[in-house]
């Protein structure tokens, strides 16, 4: 591993590079899973940030939460401004203008879900296709939290949303959830993975990892959002729990778009309904008329976990 990979040790006793006074929501997971990134290496930082609840909420101006260098642009192109400015480095490296003996920087993009599987999907694919030496990172709050809580390609089916509200002739998203870990990895990218910010040491060690690969990094990562999710802002962390653990969200990498590894076994699985049953926006599920979509849901997480298992057995 490279010399600036962090133990675990020298994380938890990081320089803060991503303040705490900022307008994120009480118990809104960003900022846990933003401090985390930043803190896991020393290496200089170049950071692209996608409009979204974490640029409006870190960057109000004069003032700003980011002790990196930060480029907030649109909704879209986090990832194509951040390749364009790691070719810009390469270009002054190799014509020498830079500092002799300078440490390259890693380069960052962060993204919510509408950012990334939504509006800016077709630039973070060519990103990916260019192989652009960057890791991006999308804080999945599974909506779009910033505009109004409108549902997004990776709104779970049964969600109440504002575009997909539940009622007496819906209940809710009726769509399944975008595989986008699948998708980045089938851009052979050198690493892939999902995380969420309840599996602290699993997050840190698969960012360290994208920090010492060659090549674009793709990271999913839970955000439970308080307010679009409706659950009381102490319980983040259980919320995410409940994820985990009920194989809703589970945590896993994929290397060069073949190699899979599952990163984290529940000792005890719990019910799907436990997870659904601790947000407002899936109170309505638990109607009579609606049982139905509960015993659904239970059956795909179940057939998603089995093939998620064969695909870690079959790339070794």
């Amino acid at each position: 591993m490279s010399k600036v990979i962090k133990n675990l040790k020298q994380f938890s006793t990081s320089k803060e590079r991503f303040e705490g006074a900022n307008l994120l929501c009480p118990g809104c997971a960003h900022s846990i899973i933003v401090r985390e990134v930043l803190n896991a290496t020393d290496c200089e930082l170049v950071v692209s940030n996608s409009t979204g609840c974490l640029e409006v909420c870190t960057a109000i101006y004069p003032y700003t939460s980011w002790d990196t260098s930060w480029i907030h642009v649109g909704f879209q192109n986090s990832s194509t401004v951040l390749s364009g400015v790691e070719t810009a480095y390469k270009v002054l490296a190799r014509k020498g203008r830079l500092k002799e003996g300078r440490e390259e920087p890693k380069f960052i993009a962060f993204g919510g879900d509408g950012a990334t599987y939504d509006i800016g999907f077709q630039f973070l694919s060519g990103t990916f296709e260019r192989g652009h030496n960057i890791m991006y990172i999308c804080i999945d709050n599974e909506v779009y939290a910033n505009t109004g809580g409108q549902r997004s390609s990776s709104t779970p089916i049964g969600s109440s949303t504002t575009t997909s509200p539940a009622g007496t002739q819906s209940y809710g998203e009726t769509k399944e959830k975008k595989d986008i870990v699948s998708i980045m990895a089938a851009h052979n990218a050198p690493y892939v993975a999902q995380v969420a910010p309840n599996k602290w040491k699993d997050m840190v060690k698969k960012v360290q990892r994208g920090y010492d690969t060659v090549g674009p990094v793709y990271i999913n990562a839970m955000s439970p959002c308080t307010t679009e999710w409706k659950f009381n802002p102490k319980d983040t962390i259980n919320i995410a729990d409940l994820a985990t653990d009920s194989l809703v969200y589970p945590l896993y990498e994929i290397i060069d778009g073949e190699e899979l590894n599952i990163t984290y076994r529940p000792k005890n699985v719990l019910p799907v309904r436990d997870y659904l049953g601790a947000q407002g926006r899936f109170k309505h599920l638990f109607k009579k008329e609606n049982e139905h979509i509960l015993n659904d849901y239970q059956v795909r997480v179940d057939k998603k976990w089995e093939k998620l298992q064969r695909r870690e057995e079959n790339s070794h």
